[in-house]
């Protein structure tokens, strides 16, 4: 298998060059993602928004690549308040109840602006061929 990039089409992609996803092998790595919906470029201000609208994104990322939310085998949570993370860990809990892949949360000072309060970064198989 050759190595293949995901984009889901955000200024930031092509500006600060990254791939929302690289395909290499069985396994998809899955950029750091905030809660932007794409199409509008809107950020909500709450953060388990941002987490959910995380959630849609690399969905449709995973789901583009040829794998799912269901193969996730790691997940890393940055947060940029402790007040951010039982709330967002509730909707990672929400989507990962019964998945349960390797996770961590971080809490950090800050990310690129400052209405950036989430980001969640992903390692996925891909599904098998069948």
């Amino acid at each position: 298998m050759t190595r293949r990039l995901i984009s889901t089409g955000s200024p930031f992609e092509t500006a600060f060059g990254y791939s929302r996803a690289v395909i290499d092998g069985d396994l998809v790595f899955v950029s750091g993602t905030t809660g932007y919906d794409y199409v509008t470029m809107t950020l909500p201000e709450d953060a388990a928004e941002q987490a959910r609208n995380i959630f849609r994104t690399l969905d449709a990322v995973l789901t583009e690549a040829g794998s799912s939310l269901a193969q996730v085998v790691r997940a890393q949570y940055f947060v940029t308040d402790r007040s951010y993370c039982e709330p967002v860990l509730g909707v990672c809990g929400e989507v990962f109840r019964e998945i349960r892949p390797a996770a961590a949360i971080y809490v950090i000072a800050g990310l690129l602006k400052p209405e950036m309060k989430v980001e969640i970064e992903f390692t996925a198989r891909l599904l098998a061929a069948g």
